[in-house]
Parts: C-alpha cells; structure tokens; sequence
C-alpha cells in the first residue's frame, strides 16, 4: 500500500514512521515549505519584546512553536493551545499550556475561549482563516496578529508527481497541502483514496471537487494513520 505523504519535508518524519509501522510504503511529495514571513521575523520579535503586555498567547500549529522567540512567560501571561499536538510541542519547550479545546479548530477554541477586555497575542502562518482573530474580538479581546512564518508552493517532479497521482493513498495535513498539490498537478486530482487530517482540510478539499475518502477523527498524525487503516481495510 502506497501512501503519499505531501506536507513539508522536514515535518515528514513521525507520518512516515507511524505510516511504516501500520504496515504501508510511504511516498513523500512535499509540495510545500515553511520558510520565514516576508519581514523577516520582525513584527514577532517586537511582539515577543512586549510580552509582559498580553494576557493570552494562542498558538494555532506547532509550526508556530518553531518559530517562536525564546522567552520567558510573565507571571499574567495564559497559553492557548490548538491541539494536542501544539500543545505537546509547547510542553517540550517548557512552556505551560492553559488551554486544549475539545476538537482541534479554531471554533472550537473559540467556545471554550472566555470573554474578557485584555489583549491576545495570536502568532500565526502569513496566510490563514480570520475566524479566530474575529471571534476573539467579538468577546471583546484585543487581538494581535502577527506573522511567525509563511508557506510557499514547491514544485515536484513529473516523474513523482506521475507516481502519487495514482497511488493508494494521498494524505493531507492542511488546506496549503491541497492547494499545492492541485497547482503542482495541474488540477489533476489523486485516483487512489485521499485521507485528511480535519475539517479544515476537508473542506480545502471539497471547494476543490476532490473526493474525500475518509477525516481523521482525532485531528492528529496519528487520527491521520488510524483514518488511512480505516479507509483501507487494515
């Protein structure tokens, strides 16, 4: 069983792994990177400077824990965290994390995420949905956005392009994966099963007229691996 792995290359590596450990033949196709946002930074690091100003940090990927500045958190200062995922990223680099909501979206975080008037430090991809900034407003938060990095477009290929386009199975982590992938491929869409993290890159995909085989239900690498089991019988 062959399955395509089409996030970035250096992120590859635990997908790859639990994939083998089920048993399938991984075939990496990144067709993104994540590099540092046009600023270089900039905006991040005056942000990181005032800390002590915020009351809330929400991290939204772990992307974003690997650009965060080194800091040390004031004692006001509460952690949000997307997922489970983030959330552990954020423990490794011993930072205490408030809170994990039930399902692993913005809405989500959005439900459990309390009313209040002070400010909200909200590091993110260059490009990404408003919903959080928007609904943290509504509550009455004063929200900062700033970019912590941005992905860019790669282009593979023909030969493995050729190859994942026929695969058993295609799998993608975020929208960026499938917007990359379909302008790589031309618009062509995988002939084998596609498997998708969460909501969010279901319905990437769904704008797009790709079938969707199969959303991990726990919106992780491995909910990702149980739902590519799932969809193949294994």
């Amino acid at each position: 069983m062959k399955v395509v792995v089409t996030r970035a290359a250096h992120q590859s590596a635990e997908l790859v792994e639990r994939l083998q450990a089920i048993g399938a033949t991984p075939v990496t196709l990144p067709v993104i990177d994540i590099v540092s946002p046009d600023d270089r930074g900039e905006a991040l690091r005056s942000a990181f400077e005032a800390i002590a100003s915020y009351d809330w940090l929400i991290v939204t990927s772990a992307n974003t824990v690997d650009w965060l500045p080194v800091f040390e958190p004031p004692e006001r200062l509460r952690i949000a965290a997307i997922g489970s995922g983030t959330a552990a990223r954020l423990r490794a680099e011993h930072y205490a994390v408030s809170l994990v909501p039930p399902a692993f979206v913005a809405e989500s975080l959005l439900e459990v995420f309390p009313e209040g008037s002070g400010r909200v430090l909200l590091p993110r991809a260059a490009v990404a949905r408003d919903v959080l900034p928007d609904g943290l407003r509504a509550k009455g938060w004063q929200v900062d956005v700033v970019d912590a990095y941005k992905t860019i477009d790669l282009q593979p290929d023909q030969a493995s392009l050729d190859a994942a386009l026929v695969a058993d199975v295609v799998t993608f982590t975020a929208p960026s994966t499938v917007r990359a992938f379909l302008a790589a491929s031309g618009g062509r869409h995988p002939s084998g099963a596609v498997v998708c993290i969460g909501p969010v890159t279901e319905a990437a995909l769904r704008e797009s007229d790709v079938h969707v085989d199969a959303v991990a239900s726990d919106h992780t690498i491995e909910g990702l691996v149980v739902a590519v089991r799932n969809v193949v019988g294994g």
